[in-house]
């Protein structure tokens, strides 16, 4: 072959290329050198593999190692491998024509159980000219591990390429980019090295920056859980989270089927959102064999599952030719999906196993499970299981599942109850669960607003409706705790018709309708829902939500009004109402504003103070 610089021509194709990826192809142009990295680390992987097998091999000894060398003054940028090389044919083959692959040629000619134990990413012939963005003259010398002489390529990226013979070179390869003049930042070790910890982080070669390793945190997701320590995994996480503390969860697995997926996840102590430091950001990062893909992927998870740190990284991601976008977003849906589900299965295996560390876990991370469950019904069924609620039957401070409900539950009971409410002690001085106390049927306090919005949303669990106790026209089962009813003096039919119809016309701007109650014991009143879907507590959401967009509290609307004649104090309304209507009125709008409060409804409250007054001026005979 000649020793002559030879002249060549891109092929047409290969000059287009040029000019999308200079220009348009990579939304960031620090990718570049993530691009030749992950180039080095090919032609390294490929000499590893070849030398298994070779005899004997040129430069046997030099370290498989990847090294970049920066030089302000003449502003360069460049990066050597030991790799396996190109000879003359190669430069001109590889380098000259259009997305050519040499790894892509490489791994289809190997045997489908050494593709296990060769990580090639990318196509050599397209990454490589992201150089362009940043270089304005690219120099490429290179020497094959076949020993044979080394050559030089070189180009401006403006459709021309000279080869010519460099003599002296040892195996692989050395990039040098002669930086354009608004990138001589490209010079700077801190900038270098920000890149490199930001996108190649866990390549598996050594990448060392003016002769310092700057890789220096092992990729152990891709390495077997028992070869790996509990602080090494604790390292890891402070390293991918930026934190000091200890994780309060792992999960780390490897799936082949239906896809190629390691993933490790790490669930930390705190939760920021709770401390108002605003909406976190997506904290999984996506890797195609090691190399940075997508940094706190939006994608690889649902949003509600925000709060996971770690990797995800797939071999079987199809990239386009920047590695910067997934190209089939049905393959990402099923990494998601499949991600999702084993994270969420563990969560209950860790549940059954220390149900005390996960009603920790609960405590500071279950709002985003609830948020789950109300957006995705995908994985609805599974968030189901991970719910915790207080209960009737359970103690202060100590929430139960819905599956705990399932197996305590009445023989003949059909429906799981709940009520909501600002606190326990709230919600059991309140009317709704006078009658499951008297019945013995368990009832879930639900003590958060968005608890109403998640289990109307799941409707029911393992076959069992889940029913608000302010709905109205509630069938509560006869059960065999329930004890039998003493005599109990009421307010007569007659009486309770005309009581009845009284305040439905003086309450008519503020009631839908009103009845007698079916399930009061002791309170004179309640507020249920007509409609049995808008809660008291869903009400007070949309009523919040009103009020911070600037729209005002609105007036809740109309509710159902339960009476209780057994209550003496409906029992002196119907008296009064004839003796002094005025203050039989009043008392009727009172007891109306205590049931909605008793309820969580909004009421007005200056109207209400000024009726007490007025109640109490006549009690007092004012």
């Amino acid at each position: 072959m000649s020793d002559e610089t030879t002249t060549h021509e891109f092929q047409a194709e290969t000059r287009k290329l040029l000019d999308i990826v200079i220009n348009s192809l990579y939304t960031e142009r620090d990718v570049f050198v993530r691009e030749l990295i992950s180039n080095a680390a090919d032609a390294l992987e490929k000499f590893r593999h070849e030398s298994l097998t070779a005899g004997e091999v040129f430069d046997a000894n030099a370290p498989l190692e990847i090294n970049i060398s920066l030089d302000e003054k003449e502003h360069l940028f460049t990066i050597s491998d030991s790799g396996i090389g190109m000879n003359r044919a190669e430069l001109a083959h590889n380098l000259g024509t259009i997305a050519h692959s040499g790894s892509n040629t490489f791994l289809s000619q190997l045997a489908e159980a050494a593709k296990k134990d060769v990580n090639l990413i990318g196509q050599f012939g397209v990454g490589f000219y992201s150089a362009f963005m940043a270089g304005k003259r690219v120099r490429v010398q290179s020497r094959s591990w076949d020993g044979g002489e080394g050559h030089e390529w070189a180009s401006d990226g403006a459709g021309e390429f000279t080869i010519s013979e460099c003599p002296g070179l040892h195996r692989g390869t050395k990039i040098i980019v002669e930086l354009k003049d608004d990138a001589h930042d490209y010079a700077q070790k801190w900038k270098i090295e920000s890149i490199i910890k930001q996108y190649s982080a866990f390549v598996s070669f050594p990448i060392k920056l003016d002769g310092e390793i700057v890789n220096t945190v092992q990729a152990i997701w891709t390495k077997n859980k028992s070869e790996i320590s509990d602080q090494e995994y604790n390292e890891f996480f402070k390293f991918t989270a930026s934190g000091g503390d200890e994780p309060l969860y792992r999960l780390h697995f490897s799936a082949d089927a239906p896809l190629a997926i390691n993933a490790l996840l790490f669930v930390p102590k705190e939760n920021f959102e709770m401390f108002g430091f605003g909406r976190m950001e997506p904290g999984v990062n996506l890797y195609c064999q090691r190399v940075l893909i997508d940094q706190h992927s939006k994608n690889i998870l649902p949003e509600w599952l925000r709060f996971l740190k770690g990797v995800v990284d797939s071999d079987d991601l199809p990239l386009n030719i920047s590695r910067q976008a997934l190209q089939d977003n049905a393959l990402v849906n099923k990494i998601r999906k499949v991600v999702t589900k084993r994270f969420l299965k563990f969560l209950d295996e860790e549940a059954g196993r220390d149900e005390e560390q996960y009603l920790k876990f609960f405590s500071t991370f279950g709002y985003f499970l609830k948020e789950g469950a109300t957006s995705d019904y995908e994985f609805q069924k599974e968030l189901a299981k991970l719910m915790r609620f207080e209960s009737s039957k359970g103690e202060a401070g100590k929430p139960v599942s819905l599956g705990d409900y399932l197996g305590r539950m009445q023989p003949d009971q059909d429906s799981i109850y709940y009520i909501n409410g600002p606190s326990r002690a709230a919600v059991e001085a309140g009317p709704y669960v006078e009658m499951f106390k008297k019945k013995g049927i368990e009832i879930l306090y639900t003590l958060e607003p968005i608890d109403d919005f998640v289990l109307n949303h799941l409707r029911e669990f393992e076959g069992k409706k889940l029913v608000s106790a302010d709905s109205a026209n509630l069938d509560m089962p006869k059960t065999a705790d329930e004890t039998s009813e003493a005599p109990t003096e009421k307010l007569g039919e007659a009486d309770t018709e005309k009581l009845i119809a009284w305040l439905k016309e003086t309450l008519q701007d503020q009631v839908a309708d009103v009845a007698v109650s079916k399930r009061l014991v002791d309170a004179p009143a309640m507020i249920v829902n007509p409609d049995g879907f808008m809660t008291g507590a869903m009400e007070r959401v949309l009523a919040a939500g009103r009020q911070e967009k600037g729209l005002g509290l609105g007036a809740p609307g109309k509710k159902k009004l339960e009476i209780n004649p057994k209550n003496a104090l409906i029992q002196q309304l119907s008296a009064l109402r004839e003796k002094d209507a005025d203050l039989a009125a009043e008392i009727a709008r009172q007891i109306h504003d205590n049931a909605m409060i008793q309820a969580g409804l909004l009421i007005d409250p200056l109207a209400m103070v000024e009726r007490n007054y007025k109640i109490l001026q006549r009690a007092a005979g004012v």
